[in-house]
Formats: C-alpha cells, sequence, structure tokens
C-alpha cells in the first residue's frame, strides 16, 4: 500500500505541502476582530478555536505550530462566516497525499467555526476553498459527530452526492449543566458514594480549610494559572515528561493564551485549596454556552482525599450554578475513570475522512493510507500499555 500511495502522490502532491498559497491563509492574517464575531455566531461552540486559544497554540505548542486557515466569506466577501485551521497530511502524519487536516488546538475538539445565521453556504464556501487548494480530501479529527457544525457539512455533502466516511469514533462524557447540581450528583453517583466523598472532604479539612476558588479575572488568573502548572508538573504528567511547564513551547503557548482568554471571560481557573495549599486545579474554557474542562492537575500527596474528584464535584456545582453555561465538554477520553461516573451525559466524537469529489481514486488511497496509520498507532498503544503493567 505504501507503494501504490508513493507512485499516486508524485504528481497531486509534494512531500512538503499540498495546497497553493492562494486559498490557504497563515492563521495570523486572519481579522482577529471578524474571528472573534463568527466565534460569537458560530453554530457550535468550541473554545479551542477562538481566536485567542488556537493562535496560540499555532505560535508555539509542541508539534501543532504553522498552521494555516482556510477562510470562508459571504456573497460580498466582506463578512467572514465559516473558519476550519488546517494544516496538510504531510505535515499532520507525513503521508504524502493531497488531503487537508483539521489542525489540533490541544484540546481534543476540532469542529470548524460555521456561522450560525448562514450554515449551509458557510460550509459550501469552505469545502470549496478546500477544493480551491488543492486537497481531494478532507480529514476532520476529533469532531462531533451529531453536532451542528457536521451536520452542516452533512447537508452540503448529501446535496453534491459526497459520502462521508468515520475513520474512528468514541462516546466522551458532557454535563447537563441545566440540571440543579446538588441532585445531578446525587443521581450521578448515589448516596453511598457521596458520603464516602464528604468523609474524604473532612478529612482533608485536617490539612486546613477546604476553599473552592475561581480565577477569572486577568489579575487572578496569572497566579492561579502558576498554580496549576506547577501541580499538573509534581504528578504523573510531569514523571512522563508531557507537563506543560516541561516544554518551552508548551508553557509559552498556555501563558499566553489563558489571560488572553481571561480578559474576554472565556477562560477561568478553578482550584481547590486546603488552608493555603493548592490540592488540585483545572483549566476551563467558556465558549458562549457551552464551558470545556481542558485539564486538571492534583498534588498526588493529597490522593487518598481524591482531591481531582473533589475539585470536580465543585466544578459542577459551579457550572450548574452559572445560568450563561448550559452544558460543559469533558475533552476526555473514552472511559475515563474520573470524569465518567460523574459527568454522565455522552456525545459522539470521531475522526472524518470528507471526499471532495465524486469517484475520485485518490481519495480511496488516503481512506487506506490513514486506515494503516490507525492499526499501527493501535499495536503500539497496545503494545505501551502492556509495557507500563
Amino acid at each position: 500500500m505504501v507503494d501504490i500511495a508513493h507512485q499516486a502522490a508524485i504528481n497531486p502532491a509534494s512531500a512538503r505541502d499540498v495546497a497553493p498559497a492562494r486559498a490557504r491563509v497563515p492563521l495570523a492574517a486572519v481579522d482577529t476582530g471578524q474571528w472573534r464575531a463568527l466565534a460569537q455566531r458560530a453554530i457550535e461552540p468550541n473554545g479551542y478555536y477562538l481566536p485567542a486559544w488556537e493562535l496560540a497554540v499555532s505560535a508555539s505548542a509542541r508539534g501543532r505550530t504553522d498552521a494555516s486557515a482556510l477562510p470562508a466569506f459571504d456573497g460580498s466577501s466582506t463578512r467572514l462566516i465559516g473558519l476550519m485551521p488546517v494544516i496538510s497530511l504531510w505535515h499532520a502524519q507525513k503521508i504524502p497525499l493531497p488531503a487537508l487536516v483539521s489542525a489540533h488546538p490541544y484540546g481534543t475538539l476540532c469542529s470548524p467555526l460555521i456561522d450560525r445565521d448562514a450554515p449551509i453556504e458557510a460550509a459550501t464556501r469552505l469545502l470549496q476553498r478546500t477544493r480551491e487548494a488543492g486537497a481531494h480530501a478532507l480529514v476532520l479529527n476529533d469532531v462531533a459527530l451529531d453536532g451542528a457544525a457536521m451536520n452542516a457539512l452533512n447537508q452540503v455533502l448529501n446535496r453534491d452526492g459526497l459520502k462521508p466516511r468515520v475513520l474512528s469514533s468514541y462516546i466522551r462524557a458532557s454535563l447537563d449543566a441545566t440540571q440543579d447540581g446538588e441532585t445531578l450528583l446525587r443521581d450521578a453517583l448515589g448516596a453511598k458514594k457521596l458520603k464516602e466523598l464528604r468523609r474524604q472532604r473532612h478529612r482533608l479539612e485536617e490539612h486546613g480549610p477546604v476553599a473552592f476558588e475561581v480565577a477569572r479575572s486577568p489579575d487572578e488568573i496569572g497566579p492561579a494559572l502558576e498554580n496549576f502548572l506547577q501541580l499538573e508538573a509534581s504528578g504523573w504528567k510531569g514523571k512522563r515528561g508531557t507537563a506543560l511547564v516541561q516544554h518551552a513551547g508548551d508553557a509559552t503557548f498556555i501563558r499566553r493564551a489563558v489571560p488572553a482568554l481571561a480578559e474576554t471571560a472565556q477562560c477561568e481557573i478553578v482550584t481547590l485549596r486546603a488552608g493555603m495549599t493548592p490540592v488540585a486545579a483545572g483549566i476551563v474554557l467558556r465558549h458562549r454556552d457551552r464551558a470545556f474542562f481542558f485539564k486538571l492537575g492534583i498534588d498526588e500527596r493529597f490522593s487518598k482525599y481524591s482531591p481531582g474528584v473533589q475539585l470536580t464535584l465543585d466544578l459542577t456545582r459551579h457550572l450548574c450554578a452559572d445560568p450563561a453555561i448550559a452544558s460543559a465538554d469533558s475533552t476526555a477520553s473514552a472511559d475515563h475513570p474520573m470524569i465518567n461516573p460523574i459527568w454522565r451525559g455522552r456525545f459522539a466524537i470521531g475522526d472524518v475522512l470528507i471526499p471532495l469529489r465524486r469517484n475520485d481514486p485518490v481519495v480511496a488511497l488516503i481512506h487506506a493510507a490513514l486506515i494503516g496509520i490507525n492499526v499501527a498507532h493501535d499495536a503500539a498503544r497496545r503494545m505501551v500499555h502492556l509495557l507500563r503493567k
């Protein structure tokens, strides 16, 4: 398959890139005012494609730099109605075939921004821009399969006689924040489990009064972010070398993105303290009526008190009490052992291959190459899991 793919790629694409500059523009070239305005009209919230976040990711985050944008404008060519950050398939997975891939914004959601006032026009123009970029296919990773953005794209694809292919999918936890927080937690965990968690919290109070804090303002968020980064690096992520602060590019990205989003009330850091000691902290993005639980860090010296769970319980109450928030995306992996028992909502996330022309043989090559990569990655993950046992 590799030899066939290589021969087929000689003419349609170079190994460096697949898209002429005329159709793709640097992310930094997109007018941020227009981008922010589109985000406020987006048919589906995605905190990870807000300009302050994605520009910071693309500027310095490890393995995620140099994304381009496919911007879609209305008929007057003045109003931005769609935006999709992308990279080439070569940049994403070293596959020399003519496809574009959604740029990964660190958070596990890549649903594009599509104008709720013109969803079909926006989806049509985004796909047309992708064709003009020289791509034969578009790969959307980590999209909400039943979300409004994917629904708009599906309507256009059905109209044009094109059928997307789901490459992989999983079910992810979410929170219905329109419910009463206490009722939701009682229904999710049951009285016995909540009693045990209250007992652990009382024991945690032996180290000082337990307090849940929310940092929102730019003045508050800087120190709260540093506390979070220290907590994350002190645990298992630090041992594996995957904590944000351990890599200069990642540290630069998060220290740029969080304060910038705090200025527009689109990011907050929640912290659980025992006395003066932070024992758990999390970063939460906010886009329209949806929150996104980005990352959690805990002080593992307090692990017997379940600090991550305690923080998540308080966060659940906090979000349910906020009339501006209707739902929260855990942005967690499938079957996450901590969040799944607490946030009982579920929705499907997947990777989707979108063909851009009917009966295109190149799309079959792209599909085969991606399936082969997925099989290899799955085998490698299983091997790593066995070695860590």
